[in-house]
């Protein structure tokens, strides 16, 4: 397709929207112009053969060249490219790929389908330009002259986690696999010093003293089968059996104590209120205490919350402060101190915040904490490598302060 003919962008989407209604099983049945033009492009199918394979290969090679990711996963769910997905019916597909965004399906049909979609057609409108497909950009770019450089301390520079979620180049070698952990200098206050980034499940942490775990101001528990930072802390703080029965839901049974001891019955506690419990059997793995911070506010009537990036730089405060406290009670006893704190992304699932305007919000009470002199072995956890990029870079920027928020 010449570029004197480039389809109209809203005209692909609209056709995109008509897949994903249909699903691709049904592309016999679609009556999709502008999609099966584009497909007759050299290389999309051979002479006499039908349209529908070759208009399935294009939106493939446009979803593919999405570069991967959260925004990927959720395209091919959509359309059913996902593999055993392709004769789900549309509310399953959208359901599934409302997960991927840890969101209600309302929320996302509202906000990230069309998201996910317009970047679908994007895609294909760049393919008929002739023009390489590019991944949205997820963040401030690493200058190529800083690509592969490491600071002379071994920190990992944020260029070193640009991994298989930042290309969308094809390779006949398989890639390595990206490591999980990363110790980058930051700044903050003239202070100068490192924190950990971990790129793994909660459940995979050893010998950290303290895990942040995000809730809600009811102070409930999502239910441990679940996979939220709170379901695997409350999961694998459960002490079990040598069958894996269920002898005690330690991490539980602590949280309503505290709930039963502070908070009035049947009402919610104050967003960024923290309530300190053990960790159960997670103890076996170093870990000595869990923080359940409370920013996510229920919304009525609906399964989703509302989430203020003020009350994660709250509860982050709060945070520091219950750790000096129980520093103290330790001194007193004996025990020795907590020294080291990891922090999820507070409120960037479903509660709704992206993920940079999470990490701004808690890198908020992080960097006042430093400043003032606190003395803190500091990890930060995310579970998927794109965040961990923007993580990195948003702590490489000028001061290790976050900056604005990348674009769409």
């Amino acid at each position: 397709m010449s570029p004197t003919q480039l389809p109209d962008h809203g005209a692909v989407l609209a056709e995109v929207r008509e897949v994903r209604r249909a699903g691709i099983v049904r592309l016999r049945e679609l009556r999709l112009p502008v999609l099966t033009g584009m497909s007759a492009s050299p290389g999309e199918g051979s002479p006499g053969e039908p349209r529908f394979p070759a208009v399935e290969r294009l939106l493939r090679t446009a979803v593919a060249a999405i570069g991967g990711g959260t925004l990927q996963e959720a395209a091919e769910f959509s359309l059913g490219l996902a593999q055993g997905t392709r004769d789900w019916p549309p509310a399953d597909r959208r359901r599934r790929a409302a997960q991927v965004y840890g969101v209600s399906v309302e929320r996302f049909r509202k906000n990230q389908e069309l998201m996910v979609l317009g970047q679908v057609a994007e895609q294909l409108v760049r393919l008929a330009s002739g023009a390489p497909a590019q991944p949205p950009a997820t963040g401030a770019a690493v200058p190529a002259s800083d690509a592969g450089t490491a600071p002379a301390d071994g920190s990992a520079p944020a260029s070193a986690l640009t991994s298989a979620s930042a290309t969308s180049e094809p390779s006949a070698r398989p890639r390595p696999l990206a490591p999980s952990h990363h110790r980058i200098p930051v700044r903050a206050g003239g202070h100068g010093g490192h924190v950990t980034l971990h790129v793994h499940a909660v459940d995979l942490l050893r010998d950290i003293d303290v895990v942040v775990s995000p809730s809600n101001t009811h102070l409930a528990l999502p239910e441990p089968y679940k996979s939220s930072v709170a379901a695997s802390l409350r999961r694998a703080g459960a002490v079990r059996d040598p069958a894996g029965r269920l002898v005690e839901d330690s991490v539980r049974d602590e949280l309503r104590a505290w709930s039963d001891r502070f908070a009035a019955p049947g009402l919610s506690v104050a967003p960024g209120t923290v309530a300190p419990t053990g960790a159960g059997a997670l103890a076996w793995q170093g870990i000595r205490r869990i923080f359940h911070a409370a920013v996510a506010v229920p919304r009525p009537g609906t399964n989703d919350y509302d989430v203020q990036p003020a009350d994660v730089t709250r509860a982050v405060t709060r945070v520091f402060a219950l750790l000096a406290e129980e520093n103290g009670r330790s001194a007193d006893a004996g025990l020795p101190p907590l020294r080291s704190l990891c922090l999820p992304l507070l409120g960037a699932g479903r509660g709704g915040l992206t993920p940079a305007v999470s990490f701004a919000a808690v890198w908020a009470a992080v960097e006042a904490e430093l400043a003032r002199g606190g003395d803190w072995d500091l990890h930060f956890l995310v579970r998927r490598p794109e965040r961990a990029l923007l993580v990195a870079e948003l702590l490489a920027s000028p001061d290790g302060a976050p900056t604005e928020e990348p674009g769409p």
